[in-house]
């Protein structure tokens, strides 16, 4: 699958990935109020408005964008009817022709982490069959607990040909509380990366690795170390936009030909139409206004190169 990504980030010229993290708050109220019409204040209804806008969103943006990159947790907050949208958006972006990287961060031990890899990027028999279960391309999976938590994973990539993006550095302020921490003179998420290196040379695609790093764009210095660390990892990189990073930030963890990392965007895009830069599509045009943040973002990280 990792061929897959980066066939279409260079066919798109857009290492983008929109994440589909649907509070409620961001969905139009038209489409909250016609859902509850029509199932009463109801969870059914918060996941119908939310199944409504993905599809909008996707429909926007399928063209010109490579993947997108629901957060599961903002689909279990409606519990069982958003879960079943989650499962939804996974397949009709799917069949839109996108990437799919579900962000669940699972991590365990022993069968739980397999069962979690079953159910995400593999299959479960029943009976004589193995059937698929959410079925995204690629999810994002938490190390702390060493191997033991990451082989299940690094197994099913090998068999299904899907890939991960392990928490390496992550964007957040608080981050650097555990992650900094330096044991024999490295801090952790430099030996973390070590690591996702020599899990993802047991599952190399044509150039880079099934495993992934999930790295932030608000720590450009660390992005450049670990993309010497990393050469053939490719780097998941959110907190672009909203959380501070900028385009001049992420050059360093691409590599020279442009290619070796995909940048997130969430609420940038899909909430676009609530920022002042996009308020003259209105809240009808809501997909409108995703669709032309995408094309700034895009023009604004090539702009790097």
């Amino acid at each position: 699958m990792i061929n897959a990504l980066v066939d279409r980030i260079k066919k798109m010229e857009a290492p983008i990935v929109v994440g589909l993290d649907p509070m409620l708050d961001y969905v139009p109220d038209y489409l909250l109020q016609n859902a509850i019409r029509e199932q009463g204040e109801t969870l059914e209804a918060a996941a119908e408005a939310v199944w409504q806008y993905n599809k909008g969103i996707v429909d926007a943006i399928c063209d010109i964008v490579p993947a997108v990159k629901p957060q599961i947790a903002m689909y279990e907050q409606f519990g069982l009817p958003g879960l079943g949208v989650f499962k939804k958006t996974v397949d009709y972006c799917k069949k839109k022709g996108l990437v799919v990287i579900g962000d669940v961060k699972r991590g365990d031990i022993g069968s739980t982490s397999a069962a979690y890899a079953a159910g995400h990027i593999g299959k479960v028999k029943v009976g004589n069959k193995k059937l698929a279960a959410f079925d995204e391309d690629f999810i994002t999976v938490n190390p702390y607990f060493g191997v033991d938590g990451i082989k299940p994973f690094v197994e099913v990539c090998k068999e299904e040909k899907k890939g991960l993006f392990i928490l390496v550095k992550t964007s957040n302020p608080s981050s650097g509380e555990f992650q900094d921490q330096k044991i024999n003179g490295k801090p952790l998420y430099e030996l973390v990366g070590e690591q996702v290196v020599k899990w993802g040379e047991e599952c190399m695609g044509d150039t880079y690795s099934y495993v992934g790093a999930v790295v932030g764009a608000t720590y450009p210095e660390m992005g450049r170390i670990m993309r010497k660390v990393m050469p053939k990892t490719y780097i998941l990189v959110p907190g672009y936009g909203a959380q501070g990073g900028t385009a001049k930030d992420l050059l360093p963890y691409f590599n020279e030909d442009g290619l070796g990392a995909i940048v997130n965007s969430s609420r940038g895009i899909i909430a676009a139409y609530k920022q002042p830069a996009y308020e003259r599509f209105g809240e009808t045009g809501f997909a409108e206004a995703a669709r032309q943040a995408a094309l700034d973002m895009k023009e604004d990280i090539n702009s790097i190169f």
